[in-house]
């Protein structure tokens, strides 16, 4: 018997703020096949035990036609359960076509303010006949990963991951806060810094890290996800824009705070790791991808404050 989940998101984070999910439907069947359309998922979940394998693919998902080729690729996987957590009238036909028996996804045509955990959550209670869904789980890291990057931090200092990196400009705190920020925390002598960004934003990292005299910083842009994750994992602390890196963080319980400027709250409020910084004069529910507040409107000393208040430096 295999069992396939099909993610339909990019970004990492989306699919990794759906790793609880994975795990609920993994728990009934045993470990499952992701398919996704997000090219890091496999190397985040490579130490996962519950996801036997993650399959990726870059074609056949944006126009309706291609329902055909996807169908006789999904029809390689010969899965006996397939679950859609999206309302995709591509993929439920495809999944049709490809002879799956089994299929389960969300109410199709019902695109609109779709609520990410909430619409999970009942999905999943529905499809899997239980009565409560955890919004979050355990992010697992292999021992061994773990051993490797405890001996690259020196756990004597607060390790602090800032997330000054994100997935478009709207959603970035600036290298200017991120500087100022940095500089007033190492008037404490026991801090050190990763900078996490993408690959293609490491002139980020080269702002912020040659700003900052004390060179306690160093740069995650150039590792690759199964990389750096081992290192973020063993952090005290993440703060920054909302990108994949508290996502994970969070989900290995470490407290997380992200500044929240173009992001709905359903991502950054399942998890009690999390914890959001926003404007004062703002309502969170009045946040979208569509808000563009301005960084200025948070300022550093609302956000040291938030980090007083969760670590002790």
């Amino acid at each position: 018997m295999k069992t396939g989940i099909f993610l339909s998101y990019i970004g990492l984070g989306s699919n990794l703020l759906h790793l609880t999910y994975c795990h609920q439907i993994a728990k009934k069947y045993g470990p499952v096949s992701v398919v996704t359309i997000c090219k890091n998922l496999e190397q985040a979940l490579e130490d996962d035990p519950l996801i036997k394998e993650v399959i990726y693919i870059d074609n056949y998902y944006k126009k309706f036609l291609d329902i055909f080729k996807l169908s006789k690729q999904l029809k390689v996987y010969n899965f006996n359960y397939f679950y859609i957590f999206y309302p995709s009238i591509r993929f439920f036909l495809a999944s049709k076509m490809a002879g799956i028996k089994n299929i389960y996804t969300y109410q199709l045509f019902k695109k609109k303010d779709l609520h990410l955990v909430e619409a999970a959550q009942k999905f999943i209670k529905e499809k899997l006949n239980i009565s409560s869904c955890p919004s979050e789980t355990n992010f697992y890291v292999s021992e061994k990963k773990k051993e490797i990057a405890k001996k690259e931090i020196d756990k004597s200092k607060k390790n602090i991951v800032i997330g000054a990196g994100s997935s478009g400009p709207s959603t970035r705190w600036g290298e200017s806060n991120f500087i100022n920020l940095i500089k007033k925390l190492n008037e404490n002598e026991n801090t050190f810094f990763y900078i996490l960004c993408g690959p293609n934003e490491n002139e980020i990292s080269k702002t912020i890290i040659n700003a900052i005299e004390k060179k306690n910083c160093v740069s995650l842009s150039q590792k690759k996800i199964g990389e750096l994750i081992p290192i973020i994992s063993q952090c005290d602390l993440y703060v920054g824009n909302d990108s994949f890196g508290h996502h994970i963080t969070s989900q290995c319980g470490i407290p997380s705070i992200v500044i929240m400027l173009d992001t709905p709250r359903a991502y950054t409020d399942y998890s009690v790791n999390q914890h959001r910084v926003i404007p004062t004069e703002i309502n969170v529910d009045a946040i979208t991808h569509d808000s563009r507040i301005s960084p200025d409107m948070i300022k550093v000393d609302q956000v040291y404050k938030k980090i007083l208040s969760l670590i002790k430096l």
